[in-house]
Formats: structure tokens, sequence, C-alpha cells
């Protein structure tokens, strides 16, 4: 059997997408493959994962198929082998065509089905998007779930330690004009470095790219290990899987460190952590560290276009930070 996903969104889209494949496996069998249509950079969270077989590249969503090489590739594809099965996440308008010409024996998700949803997290959202055609008792049991690079190699190349922490400040929006209503000050961040044990690895990651981003943090102390720009996305996967813990805003890394079941401490302001956080399951450890205040959260309303001061994020203390740590005895 040969089935086509199409999610091309951010990266943390894509993880929360990714229970989609075992969720497959378990319904057909491990024979099955599994084709993805994703972004040039979130399709790196795939480079060693043996579970999906082809990547098709969209870069450009909202060109036209007439003008766009790779959704004409991807039509071409499926044309000169049909798949069995097609599932649609993207509910933009501009998949619409790209989903009605892809050749599949069935389609599923949206633009396919009156999709009904009623789940509130992504990725339970994304669970009713592939409902019709894989039973509830796989649909259960499958998680997001990542593959990144060797770690010995990793470990090895940048003397990385048993126990080390990360954290990861940056987020998707950093270089973007204007506030930035996901970050935490740099200031707060740099007084928990000061708060946390000396005798404690921490391991700085953050995309290559985003090095003046990390400038206001420095000079680092001894205990410091900067990987910021220096890992791919599969090694940071490593990375963080072998982490004791992560400390993070609401950004693709949180989504990573759920995914392979290490401790995420996630920093949440505007955006709602029961949608879009970190995903909790029976395997992992996800603590939201919240200054919960009434107007949180406010992402992409009226309340959040009028905000000129994001203190549901400065009010989260690093002492706040370093007491969950505590909590839960990862200091």
């Amino acid at each position: 059997m040969r089935v086509l996903v199409i999610r091309s969104g951010a990266l943390g889209d894509l993880v929360f997408g990714t229970s989609v494949i075992d969720a497959l496996r378990f319904e057909y069998g491990n024979d099955i493959q599994i084709d993805f249509v994703c972004t040039p950079a979130s399709a790196k969270l795939f480079e060693y994962d043996d579970r999906v077989k082809n990547i098709y590249l969209l870069k450009h969503k909202k060109i036209p198929i007439l003008f766009s090489s790779q959704k004409k590739a991807i039509i071409k594809a499926s044309k000169n082998e049909p798949y069995d099965l097609l599932i649609n996440f993207e509910m933009g308008s501009q998949f619409k065509s790209l989903v009605d010409k892809i050749v599949a024996k069935k389609k599923a998700g949206w633009f396919c089905e009156d999709i009904k949803i009623t789940k509130v997290h992504m990725v339970e959202i994304c669970k009713e998007f592939y409902a019709s055609v894989v039973s509830k008792e796989n649909i259960d049991k499958a998680y997001p779930r990542l593959y990144g690079e060797d770690f010995s190699k990793i470990e090895d190349k940048f003397n990385l330690p048993k126990k080390y922490i990360i954290i990861s400040p940056s987020n998707s929006h950093n270089k973007k004009k204007g506030l930035n209503y996901r970050a935490w000050p740099h200031s707060n961040w740099k007084e928990l470095l000061a708060l946390l044990p000396k005798d404690l690895t921490i391991v700085v990651i953050g995309a290559k790219g985003e090095e003046d981003f990390f400038e206001p943090l420095k000079p680092y102390g001894l205990n410091i290990i900067d990987l910021v720009g220096k890992i791919t996305i599969p090694q940071m996967i490593s990375v963080v899987e072998n982490a004791k813990a992560l400390i993070v805003t609401d950004t693709g890394t949180a989504h990573i460190a759920s995914a392979v079941n290490t401790p995420v401490f996630c920093l949440v302001g505007p955006t709602p952590a029961e949608q879009t956080g970190p995903y909790k399951t029976s395997f992992n450890d996800v603590h939201i560290i919240t200054a919960g205040l009434e107007c949180s959260p406010c992402y992409k309303t009226k309340v959040m276009k009028h905000c000129k001061d994001n203190i549901c994020m400065k009010k989260i203390t690093p002492l706040m930070v370093k007491e969950t740590l505590l909590s839960a005895k990862l200091l």
C-alpha cells in the first residue's frame, strides 16, 4: 500500500502530524510505503526516519500549479504511480487544487471529507483528519515520534557529558519586526543561567543564522556548551532526546522534546498551551510554566494585536522556572 501525506507547515506543525505514521503502520502493516509533502526546512525531521520513503518538497505553497515545478512533480508522480491513499492535513485554500489533482484511489482529510473538528490539541485534531481510514484503536495508540542522527557521533564531536539540560531561548518569530509575543526576555534567560547549579552542564541550542539573538546572553559560564548554529535538525533531535530536560518557549524544539519523551519545561504566555503546546502522553513529561494572567491566551486575537508589552511572558520569573525544575527533581 502506498500513502501520500500532505503536511507543509512549520516544524512544530509537522511534528504534530507525525502520529499518522505509526497509525498507518498499525493499521496496514510495516510494509506500507509512506511519502510526505512538506517544506524544505521541516523535511529534515525525516532525514533518519526509515518509516518515510519519499519526501516531496514544497517551498512556495501559494504559487499556482501552472507556475510551480514542485507541485507539478508531485502530481506527475501520482499519475505515473497512483497512490492508494492521500491524507491532507492542510486547510489553506492554496492546497485545494493540489489535493484535487493528485491521483489516489482514496482521499482523506481536509477538502476530501466533511471534517468535524471536536478536539482541542493540534495532535488530536490531526488524528481527526485520518479517522476515516484508521481504526480508533490504532489512532489512540499512535503518538508523534521522531528519529535523529546517531548520538554517539554527536556526543564525541561536541564532548557532551552524560547529564545535561538544554535551554532553547529563540523561536521562529525572533527575526520578525515588532514585538515577539512568545519570547522570554534575554535578561530572564541570563538570570536563569545564573540561578542554575554551576556543576550542571547546560547546552544552548539555536538555529544557524540566529547567532546574533544569543549575544545578549554572553559571556557564558564554564558549565555552558554553545551549540547555536552548530548542529543540524537531525542532530538536534538526538541532542534533545538524550538531555535530562529542555527549557523552552512555545516553539518547534518544545514539540521535538515531547516527541522524543524528554521532560520539557515550556514557558507559555500568549499561546494556548492546551492547543499548541507540547503534547502530553503517558510516555513523556510536560510542564507548562505560565504567569496565569487573565488576558492569556490571546494569540491571533484583537487583544494580542493591541498588546504593546508581552507581560504574560515577562511575569514568568527565572525563580519560577528553577522551582519547577526542583519540584521535578531535576536539580
